[in-house]
C-alpha cells in the first residue's frame, strides 16, 4: 500500500498560489456564504504510520478552549509563520510543535488539491510516512489528545456519512466518520475524503 499511495501522489505539488487554488470549483455564492475571506495559507501534515502490513493516520484532538476549531478532530497544522521556507516546511514545524513529530522523522510522499476551510484558510494537506519512532508529545495548549485510525476503516465507504448544512439557501457538502468515541468531520473529514479518493 505504501507504494501504491506514493505512485498514486506522484507529480503533486505545492502550489503557486494556495488560495486560488482553494476556491477553484467553489461557486462565489458558496464564498460569500460560507467562508470567511481573504483566504490565508496554511499547511497540515497527514501523517501515515506502518505497523507490520496495515497503514494508519494519526489525528489530534484539539483543546476545548481555543479560538477556532475547538475540541474538533484535526490533522497537525496551522498558519503560514514568515520563518517557514514553505508550506512542507509550514506542515512540519507545527507537526514538531503540536505532537512532538520531528522533521526528520517523516518522509514526504505528496500533497493533495489545497483545501477552503470556512475560518479563512487555504489549507495545503501534506502525506507524510513516519520512518521511526518518535516520543509523542502533545502540546497541552492545543492538543488534548492524540489517535490514529487505520486505513482499512476510512478506505470503507461504509463508515463515510454525508450530511448536507444549508445557509440561506446555499448547500455546503460535509462528510462524517465515527471511529470510536471521535467525531471526525468539517475540513478534516474533508480532506481525509479527498485522500481516500487520491488513492483509490
Amino acid at each position: 500500500m505504501r507504494e501504491h499511495i506514493i505512485r498514486r501522489l506522484s507529480g503533486s505539488g505545492l502550489p503557486q498560489d494556495p488560495a486560488a487554488e482553494a476556491r477553484d470549483g467553489i461557486s462565489q455564492a458558496t464564498l460569500d456564504a460560507w467562508f470567511s475571506m481573504p483566504l490565508r495559507p496554511a499547511a497540515v501534515l497527514i501523517p501515515l504510520l506502518e505497523q507490520n502490513s496495515s497503514i494508519s493516520m494519526m489525528l489530534t484532538e484539539r483543546t476545548h478552549d481555543l479560538p477556532e476549531h475547538p475540541g474538533q478532530i484535526a490533522f497537525p497544522g496551522g498558519r503560514s509563520e514568515p520563518g517557514d521556507a514553505d508550506l512542507l516546511a509550514t506542515a512540519l514545524r507545527e507537526a514538531y510543535e503540536e505532537v512532538g513529530l520531528p522533521p526528520t522523522a517523516v518522509e514526504p510522499a505528496g500533497y493533495l488539491k489545497t483545501q477552503a476551510v470556512i475560518t479563512g484558510y487555504a489549507v495545503v494537506p501534506v502525506i507524510g510516512f513516519v520512518t521511526e519512532a518518535f516520543d509523542v508529545r502533545p502540546d497541552p495548549r492545543e492538543v488534548a489528545s492524540i489517535f490514529e485510525v487505520p486505513l482499512d476503516f476510512l478506505l470503507d465507504e461504509a463508515n463515510c456519512v454525508r450530511e448536507d448544512r444549508e445557509i440561506d439557501g446555499i448547500t455546503l457538502a460535509t462528510w462524517e466518520y465515527q471511529w470510536q468515541e471521535h467525531r471526525i468531520w468539517g475540513a478534516t473529514a474533508k480532506i481525509i475524503q479527498e485522500f481516500i479518493k487520491q488513492i483509490k
